[in-house]
């Protein structure tokens, strides 16, 4: 048994499963028990836990994703760091990877649905970008799509700062070599740009169903990415849009200066294109070329022996001497050409003194074998959020289930798995109507949506009870637990339930039975189930932190153990800059220890907003213009405006609300059902769109006109 599993980490995160295994990492779900969340743990492998690059590895992550908190970017919580143990804490998403969601679909998406994976996966980007992040690794099986049609991109388990050192191909060979760039490919120094290019990979996937370059080994495939052009989607796909295919193929193109320059420009050829789908960008893929003077490509940087020929980034294949015309853009993925690569003497055999070059291309091509070697390794073992390799969802044990609770059971639900009864039942101790054997077996990994095919009790063949025992209940949550009672034939008024508060077990699961596992069920008339409150959590009554400094509010904040969340900026005209204008809880307002507070720090008035009447000049001043107009919906200030939430009513005791005001997460907390509704602060400019989830689902999609 895994050395975690049941243990409490921190006094906090109870390890309940491991989900999956990357190459430095083991991920495992585990309950926060002061949020009562489930949430993943990332926990940084025993065996490398005393090198000191892989630690260094390991919390240059948590450096990087620690600073990223965006609607499209799975979010970290907690990160922990002690001599003993290394792990990260971070969402639990409730999805499939983009990569099984296009293989549910076929392969390929609709343009519109394309669109609006990409124009997520791109704001995700523009976030990290602008916080200094690249990620490195953008592909479909680093992308979780939930239920509600969202999109996060994970893992940037493989990200660095900007400011970091850059590793060459051979050294340290990142990105997956399907989606890499031409300059991560080549070794050279990358930037935002490497991910757009990468984006742009995902994009033509997505569109046409196919990879743009495909071959043999990586390091053909490597190769095309550097020197050929791929097929354009339309040649492919005569449905797609020209626009979108525009798009494309300039986040695509070889040249790094082609590119896109931001994902924010890519942003906004996307939003147009959304606006208007017929609309003619000014550029072509032709355009993207690059020119006859470009140097030739050198994939095994500067050393290269000069007796290999190196084809131009376009991949034009042969001699092309200046004047000649750019190949056309819809020529085939040409790889290097091999015939011409070493010069021959027709008379002797070989030039004299050739054979020195010829070796050093042999070396030189097995460094470049060992360097993809090292990439395939990254590549494959890296790891995602939910660990591993597809297929990433572990079968579930649903012996003792019935088949309506084995398909409510969470992890059948989450991996949509398809539970199929045997047509016949068999003659079993259990109960009729339980499962007593299913295949694939519990504890195995499968692909989502796979069948469970199930055998289905018939029960004994005397009395239903006879030489029937107690199951084992405890650790089971409250809901199985329920169920397999009632299987045993036990109906609600025959289950009774006690509540109590556990500082050892986690809420909603069982702490102890009556009658004790393995007596004899026969004349037993009731059931007695003592069920976890979790630990008795204390309140906390809010203040106002407005004017005090980050520093101080943040300081104050978790001295009344409050979790800070992120700290946006904001204009106000009446708080000073550098001092807190906006906190996300109400002051006088009671929650759990614990609970997150969002700060918003004032940037002073806003510069483009029209004066107010009868402002006197600073003395000195030289007299201006007349007063400015009114400002435009651009330059309007946020202002706040009280958003009522109602709570569901279906037995949670707690849940997280979030609102996202436009892309912004501008409130998150944990509260009481029992309030009904929850009034929050929530701050914008101009009409904006909102969105409420209740415990990460999506249940309200508003419109809120803050300027009025």
């Amino acid at each position: 048994m895994d050395q975690y599993i049941g243990k409490l980490l921190d006094n906090r995160y109870e390890i309940l499963e491991r989900i999956g295994v990357g190459g430095m990492a083991v991920v495992y779900k585990a309950r926060c028990h002061r949020l009562n969340r489930l949430v993943a743990v990332k926990i940084l492998k025993e065996e490398l836990a005393q090198d000191a690059e892989f630690r260094r590895r390991f919390h240059d992550e948590s450096q990087a994703v620690a600073m990223l908190s965006h609607p499209n970017i799975v979010a970290v919580y907690d990160v922990s760091r002690s001599s003993e143990l290394d792990y990260i804490v971070m969402e639990l998403i409730d999805g499939i990877t983009l990569k099984q969601y296009m293989q549910k679909k076929g392969g390929k998406l609709s343009w519109r649905e394309a669109l609006h994976f990409i124009t997520q996966i791109m704001k995700a980007l523009s976030h990290a970008h602008g916080r200094g992040i690249i990620h490195r690794d953008i592909k479909p099986h680093n992308m979780m799509v939930l239920r509600d049609g969202s999109l996060k991109v994970a893992d940037f388990g493989i990200a660095r700062l900007t400011s970091a050192a850059q590793a060459t191909l051979t050294q340290e060979a990142l990105g997956s070599v399907h989606y890499i760039s031409p300059e991560q490919a080549r070794g050279s120094h990358i930037d935002a740009r490497s991910d757009l290019y990468s984006a742009g990979v995902v994009l033509y996937e997505m569109i046409t169903g196919r990879l743009p370059y495909e071959g043999d080994s990586p390091v053909a495939v490597a190769i095309q990415h550097i020197n050929s052009i791929p097929l354009s989607p339309r040649e492919i796909d005569p449905e797609i849009p020209e626009a979108l295919e525009a798009i494309t193929m300039k986040a695509m193109a070889s040249d790094v200066n082609q590119r896109y320059i931001s994902a924010d420009a890519m942003l906004a050829d996307l939003e147009e294109f959304r606006k208007n789908p017929s609309i003619n960008f000014d550029y072509t893929s032709a355009d993207l070329l690059a020119g006859d003077g470009d140097e030739p490509t050198q994939v095994l940087g500067a050393n290269t022996p000069h007796s290999v020929k190196q084809q131009p980034a376009h991949g034009r294949s042969g001699e092309e001497g200046p004047g000649q015309p750019v190949p056309d853009r819809r020529r085939r993925s040409q790889s290097l050409r091999q015939d011409d690569d070493f010069d021959y003497d027709e008379e002797d055999g070989r030039r004299e003194g050739s054979r020195l070059p010829v070796l050093l291309a042999i070396g030189a091509i097995i460094v470049f074998l060992i360097g993809i070697g090292v990439f395939l390794w990254v590549s494959v073992f890296s790891g995602m959020l939910h660990g591993g390799t597809e297929p990433g969802y572990r079968v579930p044990n649903l012996t003792g289930m019935t088949v309506e609770a084995a398909r409510g059971q969470e992890d059948v639900v989450a991996a949509q798995f398809i539970i199929t009864p045997e047509a016949e039942t068999v003659a079993n101790n259990l109960p009729a109507g339980q499962i007593v054997s299913q295949s694939p077996d519990s504890g195995l990994n499968a692909a989502a949506g796979s069948t469970i095919t199930v055998t289905i009790s018939g029960g004994p063949t005397g009395d239903p009870l006879a030489g029937t025992k107690m199951p084992d209940l405890k650790n089971q949550d409250k809901r199985s637990a329920i169920s397999v009672l009632k299987g045993l034939g036990f109906d609600e008024e025959s289950i009774a339930i006690v509540e109590e508060n556990s500082d050892e077990y986690t809420k909603d699961y069982i702490m102890d039975q009556t009658p004790a596992a393995g007596e004899d069920l026969e004349q037993v008339e009731q059931v007695t189930l003592v069920v976890s409150l979790g630990p008795k959590v204390e309140q906390v009554s809010v203040i106002s932190f407005l004017d005090m400094t980050e520093e101080a509010a943040r300081n104050t904040a978790e001295s009344m153990k409050l979790t800070v969340g992120a700290v946006d900026e904001a204009y106000d005209p009446k708080i000073a800059a550098g001092r807190i204008c906006y906190q996300s809880i109400q002051p006088n307002t009671s929650v759990d220890e614990g609970t997150t507070i969002l700060f918003h720090v004032s940037l002073g008035p806003d510069p483009a907003a029209t004066p107010e009447p009868g402002v006197t000049p600073t003395p000195g001043s030289e007299p201006g213009p007349s007063p400015s107009p009114s400002p435009t919906p651009d330059q309007v200030s946020p202002v706040y405006r009280t958003y009522t939430v109602h709570l569901p009513d279906d037995g949670r005791e707690t849940v997280t609300v979030v609102i996202v005001v436009g892309d912004t997460e501008v409130y998150r907390n944990v509260v009481n059902t029992q309030l009904m509704v929850v009034n929050a602060p929530i701050l914008g400019d101009g009409v904006q769109e909102v969105k409420v989830y209740i415990d990460d689902v999506l249940t309200v999609t508003d419109t809120v006109d803050f300027g009025s």
